[in-house]
């Protein structure tokens, strides 16, 4: 695995880049405020618990087991957090996504679109797997319009996957609806 390549994705209008420990401030504020925290588990604690929590994180970065990535727009400004995780030989679970009040048009589309490239282009992995609380809508009507297959369901989540091939399929697709945004 080359690191480098993981360290910075950029399409078009997004960069991701891997989170470093200065970026604690601004996840603990997403991860603390109610128009982000809705659908994702609880957060305690402080700054420096972020903090903590993302020295910890880096020694699974370093193992190619997990991959947090700030998304920025290309003038550098962070506009959200999300991560891979429960990576094995063939699959990844992504989550902890949050795009913020500074996202540009499409930007959960490229945002995916760019977190499966690493995960199925630069991991060379073949599954993507995720869960969706059950009451936020509009990201259960994003994953199904992208293309993710509903596996089951809980009392509390929905439950998917999504291929590499499927990926591959919609990617000139992907491409072509990132790229409209550019030149809009």
């Amino acid at each position: 695995m080359d690191r480098d390549k993981l360290a910075r994705i950029e399409g078009p209008n997004l960069v991701l880049r891997l989170i470093e420990t200065e970026d604690a401030g601004y996840v603990h504020g997403l991860r603390t405020d109610a128009r982000y925290n809705r659908y994702l588990s609880e957060v305690r604690g402080t700054v420096e618990d972020q903090r903590r929590w993302i020295d910890n994180y880096k020694s699974r970065e370093a193992a190619g087991s997990e991959f947090y990535y700030v998304i920025e727009r290309k003038d550098g400004v962070r506009c959200g957090v999300v991560r891979l995780y429960d990576i094995d030989q063939d699959s990844f679970t992504w989550g902890s996504w949050i795009l913020d009040e500074n996202k540009p048009s499409k930007a959960a589309l490229e945002s995916a679109y760019l977190l499966y490239f690493v995960g199925f282009c630069l991991l060379g992995l073949s599954r993507s797997t995720f869960d969706v609380r059950r009451d936020n809508t509009n990201t259960l009507a994003f994953h199904r319009r992208f293309g993710a297959t509903e596996t089951h369901a809980d009392e509390l989540d929905v439950f998917f996957k999504y291929p590499r091939e499927r990926y591959e399929h919609d990617r000139p697709e992907f491409q072509r609806l990132i790229a409209d945004v550019v030149h809009s």
